[in-house]
């Protein structure tokens, strides 16, 4: 597996590749690998001829006070995963090479970024958008992909790849999860062995909101108003959001007549921990 470390070095490594017919698929992520992340890498190397994941904390996507710091990285331990995945590339920039000390440009999707986490964590989409967008420009993947646990992410490079016009797939992928069906997370490693348990609130609570759905419950704001008291339950669980909202635009949702998005962010201890679930009202 190659480690590159310049812009200039990935982007030749591509466009050798792209010369070459060869099919790039990526994987973006912020490092500190699990179980989610390499299914993402298997995927693309089963689909793509030239694997490259990117591992990039990208600070622009951190808010004050987040925790851009303490976030978890271990890049040998990483590397060693990602290799044994039959990655063939992985593209580890420094903050420089990415953003310019007189960095001006940003990438910015309206609407789908005013809810959910949108809301809670101004700028974070930004941030976001941002940096794919370089990622695309710089690895020019015909293939990205994106798990689902972060929904409204996907949904927002879904709709930036189609505004911008970026010649790229990007490919949905299933949230993985513990066997206690907690979602998997490198913010996970934050909590205590009581948090841990703690944290199954989140899927508990998705699982009873969709079957809310499934047995005829209609209202949206009933179901959001039960998974948020479902939640709140459990002690050691501040809620930060708990919303009903459409599957393709994230508005809320008064009534479920249609694909909807069962969506929750927790605080549990240091650990802010995101889920959700798409249920098909019908």
């Amino acid at each position: 597996m190659q480690i590159l470390k310049t812009v200039r070095e990935m982007r030749a490594r591509a466009e050798d590749a792209r010369r070459s017919g060869v099919i790039i698929g990526l994987v973006p992520t912020m490092g500190f690998f699990h179980e989610g992340h390499l299914s993402l890498m298997r995927r693309a190397r089963a689909e793509c001829g030239l694997v490259a994941v990117s591992l990039f904390v990208n600070p622009t996507q951190f808010g004050p006070g987040e925790d851009l710091a303490a976030y978890p990285r271990d890049f040998e331990r990483d590397c060693a995963l990602a290799a044994a995945e039959g990655v063939d590339v992985m593209f580890a920039p420094e903050g420089a090479a990415m953003y310019a000390d007189d960095h001006a440009t940003f990438v910015n999707v309206e609407r789908l970024t005013a809810s959910l986490c949108g809301a809670s964590r101004p700028g974070h989409f930004r941030g976001v958008a941002t940096v794919v967008a370089k990622l695309f420009n710089v690895c020019r993947p015909h293939r990205a992909y994106f798990g689902l646990k972060d929904y409204q992410q996907v949904r927002v490079i879904e709709t930036m790849i189609r505004d911008l016009d970026f010649d790229v797939e990007l490919v949905r992928c299933p949230i993985v999860r513990e066997p206690d069906g907690v979602a998997m997370s490198s913010r996970n490693s934050y909590l205590s062995p009581e948090e841990r348990r703690a944290a199954t609130i989140l899927r508990r609570s998705l699982v009873a909101a969709g079957g809310q759905i499934e047995q005829g419950e209609r209202d949206g704001a009933a179901v959001a108003r039960r998974l948020r008291e479902t939640i709140e339950a459990e002690p050691l669980a501040r809620v930060d959001y708990a919303e009903v909202v459409d599957a393709e635009s994230l508005a809320p949702l008064g009534r479920i007549d249609h694909s909807a998005l069962v969506a929750v962010a927790v605080r549990i201890g240091r650990a802010r921990l995101i889920d959700n679930l798409v249920v098909e009202a019908g």
